[in-house]
């Protein structure tokens, strides 16, 4: 049963605990601002999220020192805020993509025995 809003919690806390690191795999490349973020997080398929969302958790990473901010002037409107990962930021994402793929796999495995068996 797929609660109001629906997002199953189960779900729902899958996202919350991988969300910083894909907010990290984002900002590998290039900088952001987040609204930027926020428009290719709800790209990505499950990763729905809100400006509500996103802020406290770039706040959390500014303070973890996994992210540095720059402002900018904007041709369109205020001034923007500006995320680039910084080397903290960097060991921390290739840490956990050399622990996601072991992990994904080992839960794959699980799940399709559970197929074959269900």
């Amino acid at each position: 049963m797929v609660p109001v809003g629906g997002t199953r919690p189960g779900v729902s806390q899958l996202r919350r605990g991988v969300l910083q690191f894909c907010v990290l795999a984002l900002l590998r490349d290039r900088e952001k601002y987040a609204f930027e973020l926020v428009r290719e997080l709800c790209d990505a398929h499950g990763l729905v999220t809100s400006e509500g969302t996103i802020y406290p958790l770039l706040s959390r990473l500014r303070k973890e020192e996994l992210v540095s901010t720059s402002w900018r002037e904007s041709g369109t409107g205020p001034p923007r805020r500006y995320y680039t990962l910084t080397s903290t930021g960097h060991q921390a994402l290739a840490d956990f993509a050399a622990e996601w793929a072991p992990f994904r796999s080992a839960v794959d495995q699980l799940l399709e025995t559970g197929e074959k068996h269900g």
